[in-house]
């Protein structure tokens, strides 16, 4: 079943921390072409958020959506070294970027939302010290936005196991993930119960492997690149993708039609855990789903439209 368009495109934002795992390249992607969607503004999150930013920045011109203003993230030391995707943007100058590059993206977001005459959503796929800081500075964007993300293990652990696990983004910026957990706003989000099923392989995998948009081919590239760099098994980015967890996250900003619902009270734990309590605050979280290969086949659909034109 495929989502409805809207009748008005839905303002967003993204933040994300492209660059790490692949999928947050996916995600990107898929929300620019998703029409549903008029993005506001892409920051970049965690880590060595310039090198970020520049790869927001080159998809963006591929989709020739320069229109849409970037801001970079709160900085934080890298330990491991440069990313898996660096090769890609080595050459790249932001400075060249044709639209607006904000050097304080937390302040972009905090003026988007308080300047939005709508209600902003608010995509999160990755840690939250960019959200935390903008709640910190402005606390008030929590009565003017949505807030959707891709976060927690709540009945179930990565890639369907039995066991919760203190999940990637939670448990990264726990400090930052338990304010914004708690902050005043509508928040929706999926965990690895339901996102950390998503892989695309057989026909799914090979249509978008071969298809020719510009946009899928970079792609396509920076999946090569990734699997490369993280010495996945030989031939695995010819065969199948990675777990697309953060394209749930841009379809749940949008639509709920495939997944099942559930207001859980949900507690971050001091060490990253997000578990069912009853006292806690009530988020809208998608714990199952009605028809993942449902998803899978609109993920496919819609990374094969054309991307979404700039918006007047």
């Amino acid at each position: 079943m495929a989502a409805k368009s809207a009748k008005k495109p839905i303002p967003v934002i993204l933040d994300t921390d492209i660059g790490g795992d692949i999928d947050d390249s996916w995600a990107l992607v898929m929300l620019l072409k998703s029409p549903e969607l008029d993005v506001k503004l892409i920051v970049s999150d965690t880590g060595d958020t310039t090198y970020r930013a520049k790869l927001c920045a080159k998809m963006c011109e591929i989709a020739k959506r320069t229109d849409i203003p970037l801001g970079i993230g709160l900085p934080f030391p890298v330990k491991d070294g440069p990313g898996p995707l660096v090769e890609w943007v080595k050459e790249y100058e932001l400075s060249k970027y044709p639209g607006t590059v904000h050097q304080d993206g937390v302040g972009a977001i905090v003026k988007a939302i308080m300047d939005s005459p709508e209600e902003i959503t608010l995509i999160s796929i990755g840690p939250v010290p960019n959200i935390a800081e903008a709640l910190r500075r402005e606390p008030r964007i929590a009565k003017k936005a949505k807030f959707v993300g891709m976060h927690g293990s709540v009945r179930k652990g990565y890639w369907g196991a039995e066991k919760i696990a203190p999940e990637y983004n939670v448990a990264t910026h726990t400090t930052d993930c338990q304010a914004v957990f708690k902050a005043a706003w509508d928040m929706t989000i999926t965990p690895v119960d339901t996102c950390g099923v998503v892989v695309l392989k057989d026909k799914h995998y090979q249509t978008v492997l071969h298809c020719k948009d510009p946009l899928v081919k970079a792609l396509i590239e920076n999946y090569h690149m990734w699997s490369k760099a993280i010495k996945s098994p030989p031939g695995d980015s010819d065969r199948l993708s990675s777990t697309l967890f953060d394209t749930v996250a841009v379809y749940l900003a949008f639509s709920q039609d495939l997944v099942v619902m559930e207001d859980l009270g949900i507690r971050v734990s001091d060490d990253g855990f997000t578990l069912i309590d009853d006292s806690a605050k009530l988020i809208h979280v998608a714990t199952d789903w009605k028809s993942l290969e449902g998803f899978k086949g609109f993920l496919v659909k819609r990374l094969l439209e054309p991307t979404v034109p700039a918006r007047r």
